[in-house]
């Protein structure tokens, strides 16, 4: 981890956390969206502009369309909410891509596993 922590990733981590809430807590009443996790945030360098990265389980492609849909028609909603919890100056735009990191890991971690099962067949 870098010593530096910058503005930046400090008000992304805010906006997680916000984000995380509305959803926890029922907020966001799309029924789109399902079961989403808030993975990351990553904030342009002027703050002005938040990816907002999400999971879900299972690899339903469509599901994760129509979830993206139900967060980003909450988009306004989501931006009123931040407006009174974090004191910026300008509340940036948010944006929601799906995180495919966890999927990749997991695809990672299957090829593994099945590499040290046929090392071990062909001792």
């Amino acid at each position: 981890m870098s010593l530096s922590y910058s503005r930046a990733e400090r008000v992304g981590d805010l906006i997680k956390k916000e984000i995380a809430e509305l959803l926890q807590h029922g907020d966001i009443k799309d029924p789109r969206v399902g079961f989403v996790t808030i993975t990351r945030v990553k904030m342009s360098r002027d703050l002005k502009l938040a990816h907002v990265f999400f999971s879900m389980l299972g690899d339903d492609e469509q599901q994760r369309r129509r979830s993206r849909e139900g967060l980003m028609s909450a988009c306004g909603f989501i931006r009123r909410r931040l407006a009174k919890s974090l004191d910026l100056k300008h509340i940036p735009v948010v944006d929601f891509l799906f995180d495919d990191s966890i999927e990749y890991g997991s695809r990672i971690e299957r090829i593994l596993r099945d590499i040290r099962e046929d090392d071990e067949e062909g001792r």
